[in-house]
């Protein structure tokens, strides 16, 4: 199965995208899972720039989703709600539809409980308006983790965790 996963956080290389990492390095072999971690790039949806055409790089992200069987979107919480970068990329796949009945899993990762509630609602909320399968979700935190010089390793109770979330896809 191809999976996509997407790091909703501003910051390129978030514990965020470490954690997709780490969920791509668990999968392989199973699954071929790419990490997606340039939405810091996209330019601000606006409908005058969407009646001036995709721009390429955006398009290229779109046909990435489309082409994926699943996807993981991994994002922070930032004033409880999802990040700017995470909530533009879902303007530009609104109208589009590319995230139409594609089975997602939703991944809060933030520092300590109960952060991230509100982050998972807003992301809940926006995928529904998209049309997509949410298969599950997943709250983690970074007590959950080990963390090891920009390396997430995943312990087995949470490997297991992850594990039964892909098997939904």
């Amino acid at each position: 199965m191809k999976i996509l996963g997407i790091s909703g956080s501003a910051s390129r290389y978030s514990s965020n995208y470490y954690l997709l990492k780490a969920i791509q390095s668990y999968a392989e072999g199973e699954h071929a899972m790419s990490v997606y971690d340039l939405l810091p790039n996209f330019e601000l949806f606006t409908p005058d720039r969407l009646k001036n055409g995709v721009p390429q790089h955006i398009q290229i992200f779109k046909n990435q989703v489309l082409d994926a069987d699943a996807i993981i979107i991994c994002t922070p919480e930032y004033t409880h709600n999802i990040p700017a970068v995470l909530k533009n990329m879902i303007e530009w796949c609104t109208a589009s539809g590319e995230f139409a009945h594609k089975r997602i899993l939703p991944i809060t990762f933030t520092p300590i409980a109960p952060r991230g509630e509100f982050a998972m609602s807003s992301l809940l909320m926006s995928l529904q308006t998209m049309d997509a399968k949410v298969v599950s979700q997943l709250p983690l935190y970074k007590t959950d983790v080990d963390i090891e010089h920009e390396q997430i390793i995943l312990p087995e109770d949470i490997r297991d965790i992850i594990g039964a979330a892909l098997e939904l896809f």
